[in-house]
């Protein structure tokens, strides 16, 4: 028996292979051992989302909008060669919420939108960094009170 919990990569795959039908689909990859998604065995299952990916094209999609993304996020002024400033930068909840590897395929369609959105507000504002304070020096005024005049009157 199978591990799996999560079955959200599969049905995501099949809502977007219209007419494909789960019972057949599972069934073809068990070699008509059972219909049910939870009776399969992991390597079932893996086999079985690796071959809707390829027919859907899911990875090429994928690795487009990635790279899309990214390149945008350097126009911005992102270092990308980093991936904890990417993952920094996606995890802000007015960007994305969660980590780049995390984003669903309609996720980095938002992220692109809003990364055009800075783009065309002049980029990311750097965070203006304080000078740090000189020693300053006090300035005294000094009079001077010509006192031999004082001793004449």
């Amino acid at each position: 028996m199978s591990t799996i919990r999560n079955y959200h990569h599969f049905f995501a795959l099949l809502k977007q292979l219209p007419g494909a039908d789960k019972e057949t689909l599972v069934a073809s990859f068990t070699d008509g051992r059972t219909t049910h998604l939870h009776e399969m065995a992991a390597r079932e299952y893996d086999a079985m989302c690796a071959s809707l990916e390829d027919q859907t094209g899911w990875k090429v999609q994928v690795r487009k909008k990635r790279s899309l993304c990214l390149k945008l996020m350097q126009q911005a002024g992102i270092d990308t060669t980093d991936w904890q400033h990417v993952n920094e930068f996606c995890r802000h909840p007015k960007i994305a919420g969660k980590a780049f590897a995390r984003l669903s395929l309609a996720d980095m369609d938002t992220l692109q939108t809003k990364l055009r959105a800075i783009l065309r507000k002049g980029g990311l504002r750097k965070t203006p960094v304080m000078p740090q304070p000189t020693e300053q020096r006090s300035s005294a005024t000094v009079i001077v009170f010509p006192m031999h005049n004082l001793a004449e009157s």
